[in-house]
């Protein structure tokens, strides 16, 4: 009798029909392609086709395929960072004190820093394989998108409302089930714009993950990154404008495939008391909800995930008890501990480059840390600027922010090499200083993650908060400064600390441009690395990698870390 009363389009939905059939044609079809690209990985480095990169654009969509998997497989290793090692350092305030450190380190550790001493361990691990290199190519792309999701993660664990924390205690949740109930979901707004974010960063330094130059060794894989590269080696600006189109393609299919589904499916996560503005489903999301098997498919896979994270795993809120080590001694021999192991390293590293280097030459790279760390304040100031209104304005509206958000996308994937061509030409053309105008190259990638996560943080501003601003009459900069500017801060902070690490992982980039034979160098810690590396000098690459992080840390101590402790203690929703 129930079915009777069903509507008829419910009905007709009750078997498999036609949306099915298309859906598993295409995601068949997507299964065969990335098994064919993925049995390349299994043949010999020396296969023929293996290195050269053709710039007949007939062979741009194989190599979109293989980059857009590398991107994918580097993803779900900065979730599974993310979901681990950003978690512990929220949790445990005395692991906090060294793996938040740590952090800062690895953002600022460039993307070379990082090929210099892995691209032999991955080609050791499989000698003569091209496997190897291609674990290699996908840890590169790991390192420019693992950190800023792993800030998000923590930036958000350490802002949870207390109100919600007492909930949780209210019910006697498990660390297990208040992990999947609670601080998944009221993190997952701001990780879904930052993954977006940080597969972004991935397209920007995709030409040094495919196109891997340490010392003597040079090793090609294809992809966009290097054919790329190829097309700058030899001027080809319309192999550019073909590499620039296949881009373009991608970005839009993942950006309407994957994350427009994921940015509505974490719009029911917002903290608000009241219903906020709201925009339409994704076309992807309504196609698969005509589908019959899909959608069985999904909600037993959710009442799965459900049931899971409700298991009462882990520890219950209990009463305090005494603990056997007095704090203070814990964290006195915890501390003693860190400095010991610090100065150990920081003694070793020191034998190390004396060994091979002057102080005179420490002292240089010194000062070149100075240009670098002017040129990426500049950079910062600027871009907050620009886009800090504009992530308000775009996150207050979800239609116009599902507009902006494949540009927005499109433009933090454009690698800076694809700039090389108008900056060096103008630079040269114009007589201009080298120095201050391929400053702006630093910023051109690393500039949307403040602009990501200020929609984010817009986006979820309560709105019974904005009903109330709006009923007591607040305008003009009195909204800003009292509602808007202290709600996004967190976020905004987020964005600005991982921009600056951006910066200074770009400035390898940056500080070196080439166009053909024409080469500009600016002086700074970046092209000094840059040069270094292609020169095979692993001492200097070691003494601008340590350079770097000290001005990484120095300034993410001395600025950034503080603001943050401000935003955790009196600008959370608590």
């Amino acid at each position: 009798m129930l079915r009777d009363r069903l509507p008829a389009n419910i009905s007709a939905r009750s078997a498999p029909n036609l949306f099915d059939l298309a859906v598993l044609l295409c995601l068949l079809g997507l299964a065969i392609a990335v098994g064919a690209s993925a049995r390349h990985t299994l043949g010999p480095l020396t296969a023929p086709g293996g290195v050269a990169i053709h710039l007949d654009p007939r062979w741009l969509p194989g190599y979109a395929l293989r980059t857009t998997l590398r991107m994918f497989a580097a993803l779900f290793a900065s979730l599974l960072f993310t979901f681990t090692y950003a978690v512990w350092a929220a949790k445990s305030r005395r692991a906090g004190v060294i793996l938040v450190p740590i952090l800062d380190i690895l953002q600022s550790i460039p993307i070379l820093g990082f090929l210099t001493f892995t691209v032999v361990f991955f080609m050791n691990l499989f000698p003569g394989r091209v496997l190897g290199v291609e674990l290699a190519a996908i840890f590169t792309i790991f390192t420019s998108q693992a950190w800023n999701m792993a800030f998000s993660m923590y930036q958000s664990l350490k802002t949870i409302p207390g109100d919600l924390e007492e909930a949780t205690r209210a019910f006697g949740l498990s660390s297990w089930q208040k992990f999947w109930r609670l601080e998944v979901p009221y993190a997952m707004p701001g990780l879904v714009w930052n993954t977006m974010m940080s597969m972004s960063g991935g397209w920007f330094m995709v030409v040094a993950s495919e196109s891997i130059t340490v010392g003597d060794t040079h090793v090609v894989l294809p992809g966009i990154g290097s054919y790329v590269g190829a097309a700058i080696a030899h001027r080809d600006l319309r192999a550019v404008l073909y590499a620039i189109l296949t881009m373009l393609v991608v970005i839009l299919l993942y950006d309407q495939l994957l994350f427009r589904p994921l940015v509505a499916w974490s719009a029911r996560f917002r903290f608000e008391t009241t219903q906020g503005a709201t925009a339409a489903d994704p076309w992807v999301l309504a196609l698969l909800r005509r589908t019959d098997l899909l959608n069985r498919g999904s909600r037993a896979a959710g009442d799965f995930l459900t049931r899971l994270g409700g298991l009462p795993l882990g520890r219950k809120p209990t009463a305090p008890r005494p603990p056997l080590v007095p704090p203070r001694v814990a964290d006195g021999l915890w501390i003693a501990i860190l400095v010991v192991a610090v100065a150990l390293a920081v003694w070793q590293l020191a034998l190390y480059i004396t060994a091979s280097l002057s102080l005179h030459e420490v002292g240089r790279v010194l000062l070149l840390g100075c240009f670098t760390l002017t040129r990426v304040v500049a950079m910062i100031v600027l871009a907050s600027v620009v886009w800090v209104p504009i992530g308000v304005w775009l996150g207050l509206r979800p239609i116009w922010a599902r507009r902006a958000q494949p540009v927005a996308q499109f433009m933090a994937a454009f690698p800076a090499n694809l700039f090389f061509p108008i900056f060096v030409l103008g630079i040269v053309h114009l007589s201009l200083n080298s120095n201050i105008w391929l400053t702006p190259l630093m910023i051109l990638g690393t500039q949307w993650y403040i602009l990501f996560n200020v929609i984010a943080g817009a986006a979820a501003m309560p709105a019974d908060l904005l009903e109330v601003a709006d009923n007591f009459g607040l305008g003009g900069w009195r909204w800003w400064a009292r509602v808007m500017l202290p709600g996004i801060f967190p976020y905004y902070i987020t964005g600005a600390l991982t921009a600056s690490g951006g910066a200074w992982n770009a400035a390898i980039v940056a500080e070196v441009a080439s166009w053909g034979h024409t080469t500009l160098v600016a002086q700074g810690l970046g092209s000094y690395i840059a040069e270094a590396t292609a020169a095979g000098s692993t001492a200097k690459v070691a003494l601008g990698m340590v350079a770097m992080a000290i001005f990484v840390i120095a300034f993410n101590r001395l600025v950034w870390h503080p603001l943050y402790s401000f935003a955790q203690r009196r600008l959370s929703f608590a």
